[in-house]
């Protein structure tokens, strides 16, 4: 599973410095496939977009803190569990039951962002 970030947010932004994906974005920011990852190319998205690493893409929430899912590792290969939740002092930071993602998928992603 990705991580989510609930609207149960206060905006704190502790969760953002600790990805080791720079998946983490305060809400309204563009994003680039590019920051916080070794993409130089084109990538191709879950959804089959293909996207530039540094091509801009829309904010996932415009409001609160947003955990981009097709840079989120939930720390695999990283950490012995996702940080941002870690940190998170209301506990916002959860297992995102709509996107269901073994070990192994995980694991994959980490090795093509930081390839």
């Amino acid at each position: 599973m990705a991580i989510i970030i609930t609207d149960e947010c206060i905006n704190c932004g502790a969760c953002e410095p600790e990805c080791p994906n720079n998946a983490i974005y305060e809400g309204g920011f563009e994003w680039m496939m590019s920051e916080g990852t070794t993409i130089k190319t084109e990538y191709t998205l879950e959804g089959g977009k293909t996207v530039g690493a540094d091509d801009k893409q829309e904010p996932v929430s415009d409001d609160l803190y947003f955990i981009v899912p097709d840079k989120c590792t939930e720390c695999k290969g990283f950490h012995d569990e996702p940080q941002c939740a870690a940190v998170c002092p209301v506990d916002c930071c959860v297992q995102d039951p709509d996107r269901e993602e073994t070990e192994e998928v995980l694991l994959e992603r980490q090795a093509t962002l930081h390839a």
